[in-house]
């Protein structure tokens, strides 16, 4: 057989994409192995490292396993077809191997999604930000909207929520909210959020009749590790205040809300959620090593800079990566050029259908990466 050089280009490619899931079916039954081994099942934390390994890589190796399957029955189809004189059984056995064909076009572009690189975030937990942006008290009344589109996106995917930092402001709105997010994949399933969203719409308190345009940012931080990043005493000052509700007035006559300043990098880290100062202590701490992390994984500080403005932009009503234009009731994602007219459902919660959407642009794009 002679080939030109695309078609031995994805030969080889494809070959390539064999052997290294040949390995990783390997790994797998090895794995499978170990978690059954006395030894191992005694040894709590071993089992449960192994239990972890092995899960990361089964969605591929059970894909791999049913690829081999179809593979197989081809070539025996393709074998039997070649002695077959009944012209009727060849027809059987052609269309059998035609079949095989097909499935194992779809089987082999899943495969090439489950190898490409997984982002190593992906199944933390994370921290969400959103803050009002361009158009004063609007900005904060929108803001507050999307922080109830998260609590009820995460309420149906079993997510669960714990508040870090809440400023409102007096008409109900928010100038800022943090809060974490904890469950399997949040990062993964949130980190599309990151970004100015765009609102147009006519406020409540517009007697002209007249659309708006406002802003607010969302920032989506993976939850850092404990020993990922260290902390030290002499690079932070901790400062104890009274917690303040709407307008900034005192809700609590003792001192448990924290502020966290980190004097290497200028991040300043509030809490005021909790009634117990140590409990605001550990949330604001979480939050910043969160930050931390997001920070040391940037090479410098300018390098740092521009990655937070590329997750949460400047907050100008210029920037946005979604628009919620409330009189034609449309959602329009700029990324990926999607635009949805589901907005009253979208802004309770129904995400999923363009979150999926961006995920599905990633690892197009990715695989446009791998060609």
């Amino acid at each position: 057989m002679i080939f030109g050089f695309a078609d031995k280009g994805i030969f080889m490619a494809k070959a390539n994409m064999i052997l290294k899931l040949k390995d990783i079916y390997a790994r797998y039954g090895e794995l499978s192995e170990k978690m059954s081994d006395p030894a191992v099942i005694a040894d709590t934390a071993e089992w449960t490292k192994i239990a972890k390994a092995q899960s990361e890589i089964s969605e591929t190796a059970l894909k791999y396993e049913e690829y081999a399957e179809v593979e197989r029955q081809k070539q025996q189809a393709e074998e039997v077809v070649k002695d077959e004189c009944d012209l009727e059984m060849k027809e059987l056995l052609y269309a059998e191997i035609e079949d095989c064909k097909t499935k194992l076009e779809t089987l082999e572009e899943e495969l090439k999604i489950l190898l490409l690189p997984k982002d190593k975030n992906d199944d933390r937990n994370c921290i969400v930000e959103i803050r009002g942006g361009a158009g004063g008290e609007e900005a904060a009344l929108f803001a507050y909207e999307l922080y109830r589109m998260y609590i009820n996106y995460c309420e149906r995917h079993r997510l669960k929520i714990e508040l870090v930092d809440i400023n409102e402001t007096e008409l109900g709105g928010l100038k800022e909210v943090v809060f974490n997010v904890n469950g399997k994949d949040a990062y993964k399933q949130l980190k599309f959020e990151s970004g100015v969203h765009r609102v147009q719409r006519v406020p409540e308190t517009e007697s002209q009749g007249r659309v708006h345009t406002s802003t607010a940012t969302v920032a989506v931080l993976p939850e850092a590790e404990d020993v990922e990043v260290e902390i030290k005493e002499e690079d932070i000052r901790v400062d104890v205040y009274r917690s303040s509700g709407a307008g900034g007035q005192k809700v609590n006559k003792t001192e448990t809300a924290i502020r966290i300043t980190h004097f290497p990098t200028g991040i300043v880290v509030t809490c005021q959620d909790e009634r117990s100062q140590l409990k605001n202590k550990d949330k604001a701490f979480k939050v910043l090593r969160s930050r931390l992390y997001d920070f040391y994984n940037s090479q410098n500080r300018s390098a740092y800079d521009e990655h937070r403005k590329s997750l949460v932009g400047t907050g100008d009503r210029s920037e946005r990566i979604r628009t919620y234009n409330f009189p034609q009731g449309r959602v329009t994602d700029h990324r990926i050029g999607l635009s949805q007219y589901n907005l009253t459902e979208f802004i309770m919660g129904d995400i999923e259908s363009m979150t999926e959407a961006l995920a599905v642009a990633e690892r197009e794009a990715q695989l446009a990466g791998e060609e």
